[in-house]
């Protein structure tokens, strides 16, 4: 078996760029990839070719899934197969990474853990939320707002922490959000202290909402058809991001556009628009192929000077004709040399 044979690597908040190269490099050599259902998709294709990926994110109870993904992962390694278990953020931060690893020793499968960006911690930053800053406190307490989907409240002792200076970040879900608000206010954190919502932190997707913490709590009243996650950010903190937000400035930030070139050519065009702040899909709809019969072509290209224009319609006809006119020497590349792509 090899030393280690699974890899629990954070693979931070959602922004496949903000895994770090050590984890990036295990992810590209390993045989099996499991991944939860958080874990961008995009970070996927930088799992080799031939690469097992399995998706186990959408079991119905988290226990039973546990269990099995312990099992899944010893099974795995020991087929003497090299694993890679892609985790949202940290393995070892409000993830299952530690059960997961404690599992791994028990049944005597070496492994070796990646941290990764929290999300506690990054999502604040894109949303131009510094989580901390001189004079706005000397602490910062990360609360996740749930234990598991089967509680109705969190079993949090919401008096000390609303006790604490600084800023407070918490993980919660769409339905218990407005809860820890209002856990917050009624134990003395004041309600006109700013605060900032963040949901589908560090993705093209991201919204940021903000304000009092009293505003906030009437808002999410008012709009209680929310579903995703959002973490939420307590303190004077919060009111930078009017002067500091960067991320969802971007000129094609909250765009969603779906480019159609063939998959092989698609990658430099989306990581632009990805710069630009733009959700890209890929669906190529072209592929590229040599024709059937080449003849005319290369008859053409032949005789260059018995037309008056060639037109090119894009690199693609540019490339085919090089390389047709060169499979038949450089001759009649020279007669060509003349003509503007």
């Amino acid at each position: 078996m090899r030393h280690p044979a699974v890899y629990l690597i954070g693979a931070g908040p959602g922004d496949p760029g903000l895994i770090t190269v050590h984890g990036l490099n295990h992810l590209r050599a390993a045989d099996v990839v499991v991944y939860d259902e958080l874990v961008p998709a995009r970070l996927l294709k930088y799992a080799r070719q031939g690469a097992e990926l399995i998706d186990v994110g959408a079991s119905a109870s988290q226990t039973m899934a546990q269990d099995a993904i312990g099992y899944l992962l010893v099974e795995k390694a020991r087929e003497d197969k090299l694993v890679a278990r892609l985790k949202f953020g940290d393995p070892f931060v409000f993830e299952p990474g530690g059960a997961e690893a404690l599992f791994l020793h028990e049944h005597g499968i070496p492994y070796e853990v990646v941290p990764g960006l929290v999300a506690g911690l990054a999502t604040p930053a894109y949303a131009g939320v510094p989580v901390s800053y001189p004079g706005g406190g000397d602490t910062i307490t990360l609360v996740r707002g749930f234990e598991d989907e089967s509680r109705t409240s969190p079993n949090i002792d919401w008096k000390s922490v609303a006790r604490l200076e600084g800023t407070i970040v918490c993980y919660a879900s769409a339905q218990l959000l407005p809860q820890v608000l209002e856990s917050l206010i009624d134990n003395g954190w004041p309600a006109d202290a700013q605060a900032a919502i963040i949901y589908n932190g560090t993705l093209p997707s991201q919204e940021t909402l903000s304000g009092t913490m009293g505003e906030l709590l009437a808002a999410m009243r008012e709009h209680s058809r929310r579903r995703q996650p959002g973490v939420l950010v307590a303190g004077r903190v919060a009111g930078f991001r009017e002067h500091l937000r960067w991320y969802d400035s971007r000129p094609l930030f909250g765009k969603r556009i779906l480019v159609t070139r063939p998959r092989e050519q698609a990658p430099e065009l989306v990581d632009r628009l990805t710069l630009l702040g733009a959700e890209s899909i890929e669906a190529p709809m072209i592929r590229m192929a040599p024709p059937e019969d080449p003849d005319p072509l290369l008859q053409a290209a032949a005789a260059p000077e018995e037309f008056d224009w060639i037109i090119f319609t894009s690199a693609n006809a540019v490339d085919a004709f090089r390389f047709h006119t060169n499979s038949e020497g450089t001759r009649s590349s020279r007669r060509c040399s003349h003509l503007a792509r």
